[in-house]
């Protein structure tokens, strides 16, 4: 008890005795530090006394994939700083290969009580992935939002960037330097947002043949690997479903001894950090994570304050960024 006590006292930057106070109900110990004592009792992993056990945490679960890809980070950082300004703990739970499943976190969040649940990039994403977790979720009315698009039927407000546009964007650019053979490198087949992009895609070009389409893991590697096998078949502009999908991009034509751009033009998707900063600038197409974030977080606050949110999509609009990694189609 006594190291209990010490712990959330340090955490919260309070004397033992206050936070006694709040463990046993006394008064003298304002509205604010009170909650803050309750937060760094559920964020340490103690259960609450008893008497205190009746009202949610106010821990809202931030679940993403992973920290590797910068849009990531980007969004964490954006959805925590909101959520905290409304008094919301952000408690960040991020998947690692073979580690704890997204089913796990929310296992251990519905265990913390939080108040609500944001997922950028989960498995809602993908039409073949196990989606019995977020029944749970709904079953139990926990306030939910989506970052991105989302397969149908789960019911919860969901914050998109607009890939039709993105794709649009970027193959305009390309189409308007001269480039005849674009191709695509997309996430797995039943990735909603790549689908999305496809989509788009043979909107603009009916006649896209299907070999100038490769599907890859999100990662550098995978964007490597897809793009080799684009460039074996004679594309000269490549639009990625991310930005290091793109840097992989690059770095497959650079094995191959091709120039980007003089001989190979590549365009991301996200903007994320660093991406003006590498060599080439990546040209890439921009999600506008600050807007998106934020409108995550009040869809959720709103639910959180017992107010009904339509389990719609919004979707906002990206914006092409033009940098070094495209230029003139080759001629010949």
């Amino acid at each position: 008890m006594t190291r209990r006590l010490a712990q959330v006292a340090k955490k919260v930057g309070v004397s033992e005795a206050t936070v006694s106070r709040v463990l046993n109900g006394k008064p003298g110990v304002s509205d604010s530090t009170r909650q803050a004592v309750l937060s760094a009792l559920d964020v340490l992993g103690y259960e609450r006394p008893t008497q205190l056990r009746g009202e949610r945490a106010r821990l809202v679960g931030l679940v993403l994939p992973e920290l590797q890809n910068p849009i990531f980070p980007a969004f964490a950082e954006v959805i925590g700083g909101a959520l905290a300004q409304l008094g919301l703990t952000p408690v960040l739970c991020t998947q690692t290969k073979g580690g704890v499943s997204e089913a796990d976190y929310v296992e251990l969040l519905l265990q913390q009580q939080v108040s609500g649940v944001v997922f950028a990039g989960g498995l809602y994403a993908q039409a073949d992935a196990p989606h019995d977790h977020y029944r749970q979720l709904a079953d139990r009315n926990i306030p939910v939002v989506l970052v991105n698009a989302a397969i149908e039927h789960l019911g919860f407000p969901c914050v998109s960037c607009d890939d039709a546009v993105a794709v649009e964007q970027a193959w305009r650019h390309l189409d308007s330097l001269g480039h005849e053979r674009i191709g695509l490198v997309l996430g797995p087949g039943d990735h909603m947002p790549s689908g999305r992009k496809l989509a788009a895609a043979r909107a603009l070009a009916p006649q896209l043949p299907d070999e100038h389409v490769a599907r890859a893991m999100f990662s550098l590697e995978g964007g490597q690997a897809a793009a080799t096998r684009l460039l074996d078949r004679g594309v000269t502009g490549i639009i990625c479903a991310s930005d290091p999908l793109a840097l992989g991009a690059v770095r497959a034509a650079r094995r191959k001894g091709l120039s980007v751009p003089g001989e190979i033009s590549v365009v991301g998707y996200d903007d994320s950090a660093f991406m003006n900063c590498t060599e080439p600038p990546l040209t890439t197409v921009r999600q506008p994570i600050e807007a998106m974030g934020r409108a995550a977080v009040e869809l959720l606050n709103a639910q959180i304050g017992g107010g009904s949110v339509t389990a719609e999509e919004l979707l906002f609009e990206p914006e092409l960024v033009v940098r070094g990694s495209t230029a003139q189609a080759p001629r010949g």
